[in-house]
């Protein structure tokens, strides 16, 4: 009687268990190439970047200068978007009003990708009581609406971005919890994780690890989306006259102190409100374009 040798199998060591990300970082690339109003989208918020950075030396007019003599003057070779009814030169303060909001914008949101994404992930991971609890108080102010906070947190805490980046932080990081604890659980059962758990992996490693590069490519997405919401927001605030203070310029607040001249004026109030909107419909295209790429669906999802 002969017997057979049967070499056993090592047990994988907690670094090799997790699993491979789907969506590497050229495919969603090549992805993103094949959906044209993607790259439409990415072009669009690349042009308003670029603004952004260089508006500081192309800019030809100081936007805090009054040209009294040039009050609502006209689109013309010597202001080529006209002036407001200070007479501002309104395609200066429109090149320089999407710093403030973008800077603002674009911290909040990683932001809320951080805080929000770490914490739902966490809790779904762990589930029982701590995810009951903290699911029940991210509804509880949810239920209240976030325009109507981010005005009562300015009213009590002042306004500036030193302000509006935890708010609306914050705020929309609440959002981001319910999307990264229902992607958690998805991923919970599955047997790598299970692996890592019965290896005796730390609830930390599984979550960093494991869990979280499986889980980050719906949070670009999510990131993309709640861009686009603060954007909106930011500008609302402005326009409300909780964003920026004078003579900051700022897209929102240019609105706001041109709406009494719109008919006198229209170039004023047209020009910033162009601004905003090309800058959200580029991120809600390469947000959608982003979808597609790594192949999630966003029917029936907002940035909201």
């Amino acid at each position: 009687m002969t017997t057979t040798a049967v070499a056993s199998r090592p047990i994988a060591a907690p670094e090799t268990l997790h699993q491979p990300s789907h969506f590497p970082i050229w495919e969603v690339w090549l992805g993103l190439r094949r959906v044209p109003s993607g790259m439409v989208g990415l072009s669009i918020v690349i042009v308003h970047l670029l603004i952004a950075l260089l508006s500081p030396f192309v800019a030809p007019y100081d936007p805090a200068a009054f040209d009294t003599s040039a009050v609502r003057a006209a689109p013309s070779a010597e202001h080529l978007f006209g002036t407001d009814k200070l007479g501002r030169d309104v395609f200066s303060c429109t090149l320089l009003g999407g710093r403030v909001a973008l800077v603002v914008t674009i911290a909040a949101t990683f932001l809320a990708m951080l805080w929000g994404g770490l914490v739902g992930i966490t809790v779904g991971y762990l589930g029982g009581w701590a995810d009951q609890i903290v699911m029940r108080l991210v509804d509880a102010v949810l239920a209240v609406p976030r325009l109507l906070v981010l005005l009562l947190l300015a009213n009590i805490f002042g306004t500036g971005a030193n302000v509006l980046i935890p708010a609306l932080g914050f705020l929309s990081g609440l959002a981001v919890i319910r999307i990264a604890r229902a992607a958690t659980l998805d991923f919970v059962s599955r047997d790598f994780i299970l692996a890592a758990y019965a290896i005796g992996a730390r609830k930390r490693t599984i979550i960093l690890r494991e869990l979280l590069p499986n889980v980050v490519d719906l949070l670009l997405v999510e990131g993309a989306l709640r861009w686009s919401w603060m954007l909106l927001t930011f500008s609302a605030l402005s326009f409300l006259g909780f964003g920026v203070a004078p003579p900051t310029p700022d897209w929102g607040l240019m609105i706001a102190n041109s709406r009494d001249v719109l008919m006198l004026a229209p170039w004023a109030t047209f020009f910033p409100i162009f601004a905003i909107s090309t800058l959200i419909v580029g991120v809600n295209l390469f947000a959608g374009a982003l979808a597609k790429a790594i192949g999630l669906d966003r029917g029936g999802r907002a940035a909201g």
